[in-house]
């Protein structure tokens, strides 16, 4: 607790305060574990919960939970002649307060002493971060203190707070007013995997049509892969929690349906016959999770996206089964035998498997504190979201949809293209996205009208270098301020170019000319002021034929990572000779790449999953460097970490997973702290500091009404994210984004405010 030391001569002692602490996003839940009917019923979907000094009576405070209303929410309950705005519970022993846990979320617990005597109260502390729970609980306990011992909590010790900690009944008991925090009876012991409650099962709805159907085919005569024990789970929408498929112990195997063609299925079997029959692929979104040694994953059918999930008996049979899985899901997607791949190949593809691995060198010292009282500070509420005004003038653009979105560095715009039309869009001092002008009908200095197929902003902002699918030998330069094309920049009549990155991360702040290209299989440098061809012949370097590359990004100092469409990533020190490390393609096609300014991490973009590598050789002759600067041992490839949505949030979506190509927030001089995609409706960012801990899963989403296109970070900042929507462009706070609920991937509510979107006025 010493870490609270300094927020304690804040919060708590100030008498004047009538708030010691709060937690600002929460839900409220009555617990009646011996009612079947209503176990566990939602008091308020949203809240916040406070501790509050009682008003003139010293030593002595309230827990308060106070609903949050939702927009039109407040205009219903005018009406009513009462209205359930909060609950106040005086804070003392009887409380018997406790943090626990539901469902993966952390929450706190206490009784209800105006209910029976098994009733509980639960707050699902869903929007918090642990060291503000832990906050909370302390502050719950110097109340405590205060009220027994009606004397100030400020000289009191760690060890005089421990008898307020509770401890549950060791005795057992029997029947269905038992411990509440046990396993249910279809958790299987389980403490991770999100499960319904028993008792509320009961009522569950029938089974989906087709949801357990028996397969066309019969497995039993197939050949087995591998064949392991486990419990089978089925996500129940309405429960909101996975329940069990079967009450008995099942056998998970994998099979090849049809020999040498590496078609291999997944199935559940029982003794009446098999229940699941699944083809493994990366649209299943495969989730293995080592502390419930558990396999989630996603199926398609009857028009909606189901969640599985496979509990295994023992962690030797999760371990097997995983591998199995791994390496027939690697020859689907190459369609050669495993054991053709190199040793230290197999290695690194089965370490993609791993979950919640902390990273080599994370920082903790210092975070715990700063995370409370980010929370705490009430000038850090989360803003609002912006949409552009409509603008007189605009001329209308039928037919065409926005296509790409590229973030000023220099001048505070966001530029997003739209057929052949560029519209520009200024950023606000109040963080608000507005349209400023329109480029439009880019054409070539012959005046052939085109659709740019990439952009990228160059020389300070001052110029647009264009991609022209029509033409893809040259390069083609536009003057922002003229808002014209004003050069072509031939390359190579041999060479096409496919795509291109600046010479280093911050290079378009500076007014460095040149840039880096890349086609199928070559990397060159371009310089527009050389004569003729303005690739650099000295620093063109062609490699094996077919590599495919998908994408290229550059650190601070110029070095480079480059993608391939085959899955596989190289790291090279400099443009003209050869990769200094090379990492092994997984099989997913890997659409684009971003890196860190420092060059330490690689983010990737599959369509299903986000790829993390840490690029820091840790043993070896060369440990401490980079993977840029010298090739990583063969025993000690860096461990791939993949990124990736919860099979039963995609069920809520219910749609086809496609990411945006993922970005870090970048910024010179401030570190990365946040990784930023979409995928259909959805904006979603991962918390960087807590992926680089293991935490692969703490990403928060926002739903739009219609299909994003792409999002990035505002340059600089790492809070303002500008999304470009098909058919419009706003700025949203990263505090908006809200954890995956069932709620927050629904539909919003509201539509939205400002209705003048590219929809009417399409530049």
């Amino acid at each position: 607790m010493n870490i609270f030391k300094n927020i304690f001569s804040r919060v708590w002692q100030d008498p004047n305060a009538a708030e010691v602490v709060k937690i600002e996003m929460g839900q409220l839940y009555l617990v009646r574990p011996g009612n079947i009917r209503s176990s566990r019923e939602c008091i308020y979907n949203e809240a916040i919960a406070t501790i509050r000094r009682v008003p003139a009576l010293e030593h002595n405070f309230q827990l308060v939970i106070t609903r949050v209303y939702e927009d039109g929410d407040q205009e219903l309950l005018e009406d009513e002649d009462e209205t359930d705005e909060e609950r106040v519970f005086l804070i003392s022993e009887e409380l018997e307060f406790r943090p626990g846990t539901t469902d993966d979320e952390p929450t706190f617990i206490w009784r209800d002493l105006e209910g029976d005597v098994d009733e509980l109260y639960e707050f699902v502390a869903s929007g918090s971060n642990e060291p503000t729970r832990a906050l909370f609980e302390t502050c719950m306990y110097r109340a405590m203190y205060e009220r027994k011992y009606k004397a100030s909590a400020d000289d009191s010790k760690d060890s005089d707070l421990d008898q307020f900690i509770w401890q549950p009944v060791t005795t057992a008991t029997k029947g269905k007013g038992g411990d509440r925090n046990s396993p249910k009876k279809n958790q299987r012991g389980s403490e991770h995997l999100p499960v319904a409650d028993a008792a509320a099962s009961v009522q569950l709805p029938s089974k989906p049509a087709g949801r357990s159907a028996r397969p066309s085919f019969a497995s039993s005569s197939l050949p087995t892969v591998t064949s392991q024990e486990a419990h089978v789970f089925f996500w129940d929408l309405e429960a909101e929690g996975f329940v069990a498929e079967c009450e008995e112990a099942v056998v998970a195997k994998i099979v090849e349906r049809t020999s040498g063609d590496y078609n291999y299925w997944l199935i559940v079997t029982d003794e009446d016959g098999d229940i699941v029959s699944h083809k493994i692929s990366s649209d299943m979104n495969p989730r293995w999770a080592q502390k419930t040694s558990s396999l989630t994953w996603n199926y398609h059918n009857d028009g909606r996206y189901h969640s599985w999930a496979l509990q295994f008996t023992s962690s030797e049979a999760y371990d097997a089964f995983k591998r199995a899985f791994a390496q027939c899901q690697w020859e689907t997607l190459h369609g050669i035998a495993f054991q053709k791949a190199k040793p230290d190949e197999q290695a690194y593809i089965i370490s993609s498997t791993t979950e919640d691995v902390e990273m080599r060198d994370v920082e903790h010292e210092g975070e715990d504190e700063e995370e409370v009282e980010s929370e705490l500070d009430p000038d850090e509420a989360s803003e609002d979201e912006y949409e552009y005004e409509d603008e007189d003038g605009v001329p209308q653009l039928q037919g065409e949809r926005n296509s790409q979105l590229t973030i000023g560095y220099k001048g505070d715009r966001s530029y997003v293209v739209r057929g052949n039309n560029i519209g520009v869009f200024s950023h606000s001092r109040d963080d608000q996205v507005k349209y400023y002008a329109t480029i439009s009908n880019i054409s070539t200095p012959k005046g052939k009208e085109f659709k740019p197929q990439e952009v990228m902003l160059h020389d300070q902002d001052t110029k647009m270098v264009l991609m022209n699918p029509l033409d893809p030998h040259s390069l083609f330069s536009m003057d922002i301020e003229r808002g014209k094309v004003v050069e072509e920049w031939k390359i190579h009549e041999d060479i096409n170019v496919d795509h291109i990155a600046p010479d280093n991360k911050f290079a378009q702040t500076t007014r460095e000319q040149t840039l880096v290209g890349a086609s199928h299989n070559a990397l060159f440098r371009v310089d527009p002021r050389i004569s003729g061809n303005k690739m650099v012949e000295s620093q063109y370097k062609q490699y094996v034929s077919k590599n495919k590359f998908s994408g290229v990004a550059t650190t601070a100092s110029g070095k480079l990572a480059v993608a391939s469409e085959k899955g596989d990533i190289r790291l090279f020190d400099t443009i003209g000779k050869n990769a200094k490390t090379a990492l092994p393609p997984l099989g997913d096609p890997i659409l684009g790449i971003d890196v860190t300014a420092s060059g330490r991490w690689i983010v990737a973009t599959t369509k299903t999953y986000l790829l993390l590598i840490d690029t820091l050789i840790g043993e070896g002759r060369y440990a401490g460097n980079l993977g840029f600067d010298r090739s990583f041992p063969a025993n000690a490839k860096p461990m791939p970490r993949r990124l990736q949505l919860r099979s039963e949030h995609v069920a809520y979506m219910n749609h086809d997973i496609s990411f945006s190509v993922a970005r870090f927030n970048q910024g010179e001089g401030q570190e990365e702290n946040a990784i930023v995609t979409a995928t259909g409706q959805y904006v979603i960012a991962w918390d960087f500091a807590k992926v680089k801990k293991g935490q692969l899963d703490k990403y928060e989403i926002k739903k739009y009404e219609d299909m994003v296109v792409q999002d990035n970070f505002k340059f600089g900042d790492d809070k303002q994210i500008i999304v470009a929507l098909q058919n419009n462009v706003l700025a949203i706070n990263k505090k908006n984004l809200k954890r995956p609920t069932r709620t927050s991937l629904a539909a919003p509510r509201t539509s939205l405010r400002s209705r003048s979107s590219i929809v009417n006025t399409p530049y």
